[in-house]
């Protein structure tokens, strides 16, 4: 048998081997070179051409079984890759991003299904609205990496991370003890608690909850041990298996059998690692009412009506989380009376995340609001201008804050149907502040959306 015959044998199993992975074009290259190798050829240029041909199919079928074999070995290491992803959420990857400085490639890189933003309809029910006055707020952005957090303390461990799944500076604790705001708060009679948070795995490699604590101390500069700690509490548990529950105690002479405690019993809204969840409390005088992203979970009409209770800290302890973003504000807005009265409303119940422009869906109570006024007041037009802090470049701000003007105005249009010609939009970036720019709190106050009557 004619040598070329044995090399076109030996040719068969590789073409076994990466027919699977060829197109049938190239299939059809194959056996017309083939079909030309097995016909007599005496001519010894006719020969040269052979030769060609065979170390040219060669070549291919080997650059093809390597591609295969690339391609295999490629994707089992992006999936070991995305399972690592995904078993640590926590990890540290890079430089955070501020409200309106430079993007961090990691945070957009990391983008996964858990963190898509559902669409501002699906809080068609949520009727939480914050609190006008902002007196607290920690988003951990004057904290270095890897410290613990300058302005709260602890008798365990937490430290300052950054992830390649959620933008910004988060306090990652994994503790069974607790960590607590330092300094006092001084809270009225009704104001609003927020904060975002993400459960990830202890230091064992399970999902073991956490525990988030309101609750007044008895001594400013000292721990309160005990399960019911201080002179009065609430208590938001996540289970291990994710499940909410809450406790009300009060630790004062004539309040007993006043304690409440209940649970969530729906598995779809069960937290799971690696989640973010946007938390928001609702203190309303005794009423408490607790929200988890679009959900109400908790409404306790008459928690806290014992004279006394009058709560300064706030906790998180029992388990593994990271939580950033904290914002405690005070008084309900009158958005009616600011906006046609006065002329100018300044609104800080519009969310976005760092750096983006995209309304996020827990401001749907407050845009549903402004637009009622609009609607009832149809002659009345509105120019919307967005603010930032002055974290960040300049031009970069401008440019964010009028997007976010656009933006706001886009979702007044599209999702509440106001007449676009009613509005216009505007940014003003970091110019115009309203505070200094010198603590997290502050730098809150100053991003803003402010609506002026025209």
């Amino acid at each position: 048998m004619d040598n070329h015959y044995f090399i076109i044998l030996g040719c068969i199993p590789c073409l076994i081997i990466t027919q699977t992975t060829l197109k049938m074009k190239s299939l059809i290259k194959f056996s017309l070179l083939i079909a030309i190798l097995i016909f007599p050829v005496n001519s010894y240029g006719q020969i040269n051409l052979k030769n060609k041909i065979l170390n040219k199919t060669n070549q291919n079928l080997n650059k093809a079984i390597d591609k295969s074999i690339d391609e295999a070995i490629d994707g089992e290491g992006k999936e070991d890759n995305q399972n690592k992803a995904d078993d640590n959420a926590d990890a540290s990857a890079g430089k955070a991003v501020n409200d309106s400085g430079d993007k961090s490639e990691a945070a957009d890189k990391g983008k996964t299904a858990a963190q898509e933003q559902p669409s501002l309809q699906t809080y068609s029910k949520y009727d939480f609205i914050p609190g006008e006055k902002i007196i607290f707020y920690e988003d951990f952005s004057q904290d270095a990496i890897g410290d613990f957090p300058a302005l709260w303390n602890t008798n365990g461990s937490a430290e300052i991370v950054t992830t390649n799944l959620f933008p910004g500076n988060w306090m990652k604790f994994d503790c069974r003890e607790a960590v607590w705001t330092d300094a006092l708060l001084t809270l009225p009679e009704n104001y609003t608690i927020e904060f975002d948070v993400v459960p990830v795995k202890n230091s064992d490699g399970n999902m073991s909850g956490y525990t988030f604590l309101l609750f007044q101390c008895i001594n400013a500069r000292a721990f309160d041990h005990g399960s019911i700690p201080g002179k009065s509490g609430f208590y938001l548990r996540i289970e291990y298996y994710g499940t909410q529950r809450y406790s009300t105690y009060i630790n004062l002479d004539g309040a007993e059998g006043l304690n409440l405690n209940g649970n969530k019993d729906d598995d779809g809204l069960k937290q799971k690692l690696n989640q973010k969840y946007h938390i928001a409390l609702w203190f309303q005088k005794g009423r408490v009412r607790l929200y988890q992203d679009q959900n109400k979970l908790f409404d306790l009409p008459k928690a806290f009506t014992f004279e006394g209770v009058k709560f300064d800290r706030l906790r998180f302890e029992n388990g593994a989380a990271m939580v950033t973003n904290i914002r405690i504000a005070v008084g309900a807005p009158d958005m009616r009376n600011k906006l046609l009265t006065e002329g100018k409303l300044v609104s800080y119940g519009i969310y976005f995340d760092v750096n983006k422009d995209v309304v996020k869906p827990e401001s749907y109570s407050t845009l549903k609001t402004i637009a009622g006024i609009l609607t009832e007041n149809p002659d009345v037009r509105v120019k919307i201008v967005g603010y930032t802090d002055s974290d960040g470049a300049d031009a970069a701000n401008l440019d964010l804050s009028k997007r976010r003007g656009a933006s706001v105005k886009n979702e007044l249009v599209k999702s509440f149907g106001i007449d676009g010609a009613r509005l216009e939009s505007d940014g003003q970036g970091e110019a115009q502040p309203i505070a200094p720019n010198d603590t997290p709190a502050n730098k809150a106050l100053n991003r803003r959306v402010e609506f002026i009557k025209l």
